[in-house]
């Protein structure tokens, strides 16, 4: 499995995780995590660990529009952009373009865009580990 699926896989779960209150154990269990097991284990634990302050900088970045009032997609691919840009060594411009990608594949019309603006605008703040959040 290449890392593109792996975070296809991430977003699927946390996804589900909105809907259904499930031990994450459970729901891992239910995926093919194939060779990815490790890499979709900590990107998840990370963003379930540090979500309050991801969600924190989305919300003050959506303009207009609150981190609830996002389509459930494109608020866990923000979800998991603005992990790997803060808590990650993935280079910024993969991060960004994963993100655009899954977007383009399961967000919303404007999502693309939309998702692309916000990324951009963390990474080129450099917010440290998240510390503008709260």
């Amino acid at each position: 499995m290449r890392r593109h699926e792996a975070r296809e896989v991430i977003l699927r779960l946390l996804y589900r995780l909105e809907f259904k209150d499930a031990p994450l154990e459970d729901l891992l269990a239910e995926e093919d995590l194939d060779d990815q097991a490790d890499f979709i284990r900590e990107r998840l634990a990370g963003i379930l660990a540090h979500r309050r302050e991801i969600d924190g900088i989305i919300d003050r970045r959506a303009e207009g529009w609150g981190i609830d009032r996002l389509a459930a997609v494109d608020r866990n691919i923000l979800r998991l952009g603005i992990y790997e840009l803060l808590y990650t060594d993935v280079p910024p411009e993969v991060v960004i373009d994963e993100a655009v990608e899954l977007a383009k594949a399961y967000g919303t019309e404007n999502a693309p865009r939309f998702i692309n603006g916000i990324l951009d605008r963390v990474w080129k703040e450099g917010i440290p580990g998240g510390s503008e959040a709260g």
